[in-house]
């Protein structure tokens, strides 16, 4: 028994010690999210503190991540724990009179263990509480190092559960982060993060801008351009090992790399025949196919969910404009008429919604257009909005705007309604890139 009681607590000292390396490796991440609007009638939800052990007691609840990540969201309240009347942590332990007298409408409970090889388990309960059912109960069990990921995951079930909409609080972003831009110490990074903002890891450091960047469509690599060699260059990398190449280059414009679905192939912009035009390269051979074929500027390329089209930006109708090209026959649409200034556009999963930089009374905002009713609106209203990506399920986007003269990320629900910052003081924020859907229990980075 006395050897079987010390192997536990080795067990308990090897997770405290992992997850707190974890956390300090996020010393440098983007600031606290500071919410500006959300839903009026938001889902009220009570996320109890799991049950855990004191080798857990100087680590962030579990149940904070989780209850932050649905806040975010915008469409959840939850229960402060001051409120709470109890902490149930199973079933047996719930009495849902009491939850209903605080008018929660869903309950979530759980444990926390530390297992024999170091590992930690996550049980957790989620109920609704007026028809007292359960609607999701799961035990995960994970390296320490994946605490953050497991609160992200159990946050992702419980936002399917109740909005029938995938969860995508496991996923990653990419930005740039600038510093002393302007002076010989100019430097520049590339930067992966929680789509919380936690977590921040350098993948590139750069005396020369970096710009451009885009995940693969299984989140195993990043396109960027780098200004390394002197002039712009497309670089792959792999965002977990850090392997990179840069892919072959031509005089003038080497930009906007963004992968097709199938991961195949890049849409990029090349000027080397004198006129930025947009192309398609392969990436088992780089074989390059020319697609757009103008005196205009097309430039700042993104697929369709269906790999059989691009949007773009042109400037071939007089003023910056969207358009989309069917690659099958190289037949050319507009999308925006609305405004002087459309650009940089992101297409819906759905494949008929549109969000791009809009500009109204001189000012860049980002706007959302559905293409069947070509109706317009506008989600921003920071000055100098650019930039936009969008969440893999399609119900929020960040973006690039300025607070204070700094460039910071935003990120606003695709309805407008829930709007929320993630600033930072290492320096100037921009180009954000959110990430295709993870499974960060199992993802290598």
């Amino acid at each position: 028994m006395t050897t079987r009681l010390h192997s536990i607590a080795q067990a308990a000292a090897a997770v405290a010690f992992m997850v707190a390396a974890a956390f300090c490796h996020g010393a440098e991440s983007l600031d606290s999210i500071i919410i500006d609007a959300g839903y009026d009638q938001q889902t009220k939800i009570a996320v109890v503190p799991f049950r855990a052990g004191p080798e857990f007691g100087d680590l962030e609840p579990l149940s904070d991540i989780i209850g932050f990540d649905l806040a975010r969201s915008g469409q959840f309240a939850p229960t402060e724990r001051g409120n709470m009347l109890s902490l149930p942590a199973e079933r047996a332990e719930v009495f849902f009179r009491d939850w209903r007298i605080l008018g929660v409408e869903y309950l979530l409970v759980g444990r926390v263990a530390a297992e024999f090889n170091g590992d930690v388990s996550v049980s957790y309960e989620l109920y609704d509480v007026t028809n007292e059912r359960a609607m999701a109960e799961e035990r995960l069990t994970a390296p320490a190092a994946k605490w953050r990921d497991l609160g992200h995951t159990i946050a992702d079930v419980v936002f399917e559960a109740i909005t029938g909409v995938r969860g995508a609080f496991s996923t990653r972003i990419l930005y740039v982060l600038a510093q002393n831009t302007g002076t010989d110490y100019a430097r520049y990074r590339l930067e992966m993060a929680d789509s919380d903002g936690a977590r921040a890891r350098t993948l590139l450091t750069s005396d020369e801008p970096i710009m451009s960047p885009s995940w693969s469509p299984d989140a195993e690599r990043a396109a960027y351009v780098t200004f390394e060699t002197g002039r712009p260059v497309i670089a792959l990398q792999n965002v977990a090992t850090g392997e990179r190449e840069l892919l072959p280059h031509f005089p003038g414009i080497n930009g906007s790399p963004i992968f097709s679905p199938d991961g195949r192939s890049l849409a990029v912009v090349l000027s080397r025949d004198g006129n930025p035009e947009i192309y398609l390269m392969n990436l088992a051979d780089y074989r390059l196919r020319q697609i757009t074929r103008h005196h205009g500027i097309d430039t700042e390329p993104s697929w369709t969910p269906d790999g059989r089209s691009l949007i773009f930006t042109s400037d071939r109708g007089g003023r910056p404009q969207i358009y989309q090209v069917e690659l099958a026959t190289n037949f050319v649409e507009r999308l925006t008429f609305e405004g002087r200034y459309n650009a940089r556009a992101r297409l819906l999963p759905d494949g008929v919604h549109l969000v791009f930089v809009h500009r109204r009374d001189g000012v860049d905002h980002i706007a959302w257009q559905d293409l069947e009713r070509n109706d317009l609106r506008v989600l921003t209203e920071t000055a100098l909005d650019e930039s936009p990506s969008l969440a893999p399920n399609g119900t929020m986007l960040i973006y690039a705007t300025q607070d204070q003269g700094r460039g910071i990320l935003a990120v606003v629900s695709i309805d407008g309604r829930v709007k929320y910052r993630l600033p930072s003081s290492s320096g100037d924020v921009r180009e954000p890139a959110w990430s295709p859907f993870i499974d960060g229990l199992n993802s290598a980075f």
